[in-house]
């Protein structure tokens, strides 16, 4: 080959390296991902379909999916939705091992039952596929991580909030939601050991029902009759304000209420004064954290904590602008517009 046409040959090849090159920066640039790119697909087992905390989950997991897969080209994060409509832990157990005969690299999972759920983990894992939970945690299973509060804790600071608002005396009840659940009875424990500090205050219950509004407001209404003389209501969850439905049968004062979830849908509560503290789950996060932390042991190769605890927020009038404007922050659409202004 004559130097010219060797010349010509080198700058032809540096230009075609560089139109390579380029074409890469501008894949990147406009989000189209690489042929190599790898696909996480990471299935999300919560609890019910039909509870509103777990859609927010859904929400923070399939946002940060989208974050994710922005972030890093070489990774296209997938979220698959396996939630039972209503609990039933079983299904959970079925829907984990189907995910994993469907080729799903990660799992997380809010267990309704750990004793029914630990078998499902440590066959996933077993069978080489990781899994987180959040929410509600089966401490003795396979899992490698767990995102969620201190749920002795939670109880705890349910019935402190409620003691100082009854100046430490009357009888409170304790609504616990499925007896089933490893954090709800975590719960209970916490609330009953803190009410125990208190000489004042008499507790009956707990009380358990299926976790919808519907089943939360007809076990309160049957209590409330047994117990003519009840003063409050520690809730280790907020079911029975899922729905208006209490809003013209409650008067606000008339009982005292601390509840665990702070929700668009039960804003109103605190507003009318029904309700009067929330400690407001981030349940947003409960998908977005766990997510993170998959894709960080699995693309990244990072070691990460056990443990990763969740902070609940005091939710009452003087900040119910901040919270709903955290909330539209986080995504939710449906945070009630007077709200967002205070």
């Amino acid at each position: 080959m004559n130097k010219p046409k060797l010349i010509r040959y080198i700058a032809f090849a540096g230009m075609a390296v560089l139109a390579l090159a380029c074409q890469d920066i501008t894949d990147e640039l406009v989000g189209k991902k690489p042929d190599d790119a790898q696909t996480i697909h990471i299935t999300v087992v919560a609890k019910s379909a039909s509870n509103p905390v777990f859609q927010s989950a859904r929400i923070g997991a399939e946002a940060a999916a989208e974050d994710l897969s922005e972030k890093y080209s070489k990774i296209d994060v997938q979220i698959d939705w396996r939630t039972p409509k209503e609990e039933d832990p079983r299904e959970q157990a079925d829907r984990i091992l189907n995910a994993v005969e469907d080729g799903t690299d990660a799992i997380m999972v809010s267990c309704s039952d750990d004793s029914t759920l630990t078998a499902a983990i440590n066959q996933a894992v077993a069978r080489g596929v990781p899994v987180m939970t959040f929410d509600s945690d089966a401490a003795g299973s396979n899992r490698f991580a767990f995102y969620g509060p201190n749920d002795a804790e939670t109880g705890e600071r349910v019935v402190h909030e409620l003691a100082a608002l009854l100046n430490g005396a009357g009888q409170i009840a304790i609504l616990g939601g499925n007896k089933n659940a490893p954090n709800l009875q975590k719960r209970v424990e916490g609330a009953l050991q803190a009410a125990a500090k208190y000489p004042g205050i008499e507790v009956v219950g707990p009380f358990y029902h299926v976790e919808t509004a519907e089943a939360a407001i007809s076990e309160m209404k049957r209590v409330q009759n047994q117990y003519p003389d009840l003063k409050g209501w520690a809730m280790m969850g907020g079911w029975p304000f899922f729905s208006e439905t209490l809003l013209d049968e409650m008067s606000p004062g008339k009982l005292r209420i601390v509840a665990v979830d702070a929700l668009p849908v039960q804003l109103v509560y605190i507003d009318r004064g029904i309700v009067d503290v929330f400690l407001g789950q981030p349940t947003y996060r409960w998908g977005e954290i766990p997510v993170q932390t998959i894709v960080k042991k699995l693309h990244l190769g990072e070691e990460v904590p056990e443990f990763y605890q969740m902070k609940l927020i005091r939710v009452w009038k003087d900040n119910l602008g901040g919270w709903a404007r955290q909330l539209r922050a986080w995504g939710y659409s449906d945070v009630p517009v007077e709200y967002l202004s205070r």
